[in-house]
């Protein structure tokens, strides 16, 4: 107890993501399930935990300039080595799928097949490790006029829901849990429907860590989490996941 009323205070950068990681409302207090594993994670080693919900790029930002230690999942880009440092530990590898409208046939075969389609996408979203070919894809200015960036506090996902049933846009691509918890949540099952294969490798997730602090802190930070992963595997990982209703495919 004296070892917790002089905790250490790390500051969290995350986005809305839910199940994974959830803005907590007046309906709910519930964080998610990755922010529950860190909660977990942390909290035993002495520290408090303060969180700022934000946007992804905003989140990115107050990484990179030491407003934040960390945010608690982003995927492996060489890009962002420069401004972070990952934890060796993954969050999770998640299977990613598309969705479209019920009514529509279109299925991912390659990046030919995207062609001519209208992509759904949100600022400093970052595919590459997914697919590097659809990375390109979206990346290229002769295909901007294809390619909708959709920004937004919290609800990011859930208006690309809706642009797709309206027909404004005609895909989009994530983790396949995010896409079933959305499409439950939204109870779009008549409207929208989820299309395998997604994108050609799986999505992992890693936390990463401010290069602006101190390094002995950061990678004492990187330590426990790495350590702290590893501890959760098995039943606590799935008793979290069991907690949003969620299970992952093996």
């Amino acid at each position: 107890m004296a070892n917790m009323s002089h905790a250490t205070t790390l500051t969290v950068c995350y986005d809305q993501w839910a199940p994974m990681t959830i803005f907590p409302s007046a309906e709910s207090s519930a964080r998610g399930v990755v922010i529950d594993m860190l909660d977990q994670i942390y909290t035993a080693e002495g520290y408090k935990l303060k969180y700022y919900e934000v946007p992804l790029a905003r989140g990115l930002d107050m990484v990179a300039e030491g407003l934040c230690d960390m945010l608690p999942e982003y995927l492996f880009s060489k890009n962002s080595e420069k401004d972070f440092v990952y934890a060796t530990e993954a969050t999770f590898a998640y299977a990613s799928a598309f969705v479209v409208r019920r009514d529509d046939p279109w299925r991912y075969n390659g990046i030919q097949s995207i062609k001519g389609k209208r992509i759904a996408t949100g600022p400093g979203w970052d595919y590459s490790s997914m697919s590097i070919d659809y990375q390109n894809y979206i990346d290229d200015p002769k295909n901007s006029s294809f390619v909708e960036v959709i920004a937004g506090y919290d609800d990011v996902v859930d208006r690309v829901f809706h642009m797709i049933r309206e027909n404004r846009v005609d895909l989009y691509v994530d983790n396949e849990l995010v896409l079933q918890h959305v499409l439950n949540q939204l109870n779009l099952n008549d409207d929208l429907k989820i299309v395998r294969p997604g994108l050609e490798h799986k999505l992992v997730e890693f936390p990463i860590f401010s290069k602006k602090m101190p390094t002995a802190k950061r990678q004492e930070l990187i330590r426990i989490w790495n350590e702290g992963r590893l501890s959760l595997k098995g039943n606590k990982e799935k008793m979290i996941l069991n907690k949003y209703n969620v299970t992952l495919e093996e």
